[in-house]
């Protein structure tokens, strides 16, 4: 899924402030039978953001008009439980490019960095700085340099250094997802199966 190339991304963000957020609340199992990738962001904590009624839930944060961004700030242990792709999926197709947490779930960091969606691990210090920092300030602006593997709290000047796999860095910086890198090397796979051939 990843087809957008992620460089140096500036953005306000979004807190949810939750702990042990699992992926049925990110995007519930009624919803997982859709046989496209797009729309996932419509429902995207849709148990929260909506009544049984239908009517929005004015105190979620997503329907806050004060709060919007492509970075997704949450708290500790964020992407729990299943293994469903769909999550990320809901989060990607709802407009974030980034989630920022102090822990994920390890299949949900996998899913995420598998479709242009870059998780940020910080320290559980810095997050609660930057989710307080953030609720009251919601114009407070986030750099996330991923070539450097730095994030950056602009007003403050507080910045570190982030993990990522090697490879799934490049595929991030150029757009790509694990078919397409394949694919970019489609060129040296028949070279080497060619000479192969010759070589017997």
């Amino acid at each position: 899924m990843a087809k957008v190339k992620f460089d140096i991304l500036e953005s306000t963000c979004v807190p949810l402030p939750f702990e042990n957020v699992d992926t049925d609340q990110i995007i519930p199992a009624r919803f997982l039978s859709a046989t496209s990738r797009l729309g996932f962001g419509d429902n995207l904590f849709c148990d929260w953001r909506y009544a049984k009624t239908g009517e929005k839930n004015s105190e979620f944060v997503l329907n806050n008009p004060d709060f919007s961004g492509k970075v997704l700030v949450t708290g500790k242990n964020f992407g729990s439980g299943s293994s469903r792709e769909h999550a990320v999926w809901a989060i990607f197709d709802y407009g974030f490019r980034a989630v920022v947490s102090s822990f994920f779930a390890d299949i949900f960091m996998n899913n995420a960095l598998n479709n242009g969606l870059l998780p940020i691990v910080i320290s559980d210090d810095l997050l609660k700085k930057l989710t307080t920092l953030v609720q009251n300030k919601p114009n407070t602006k986030v750099k996330i340099d991923l070539e450097k593997q730095t994030f950056t709290i602009l007003s403050t000047g507080d910045s570190v250094k982030f993990a990522i796999n090697p490879y799934k860095k490049d595929c991030l910086l150029k757009g790509l997802d694990d078919i397409d890198f394949l694919l970019n090397m489609k060129n040296l796979i028949t070279g080497y199966e060619n000479n192969k051939s010759l070589a017997k």
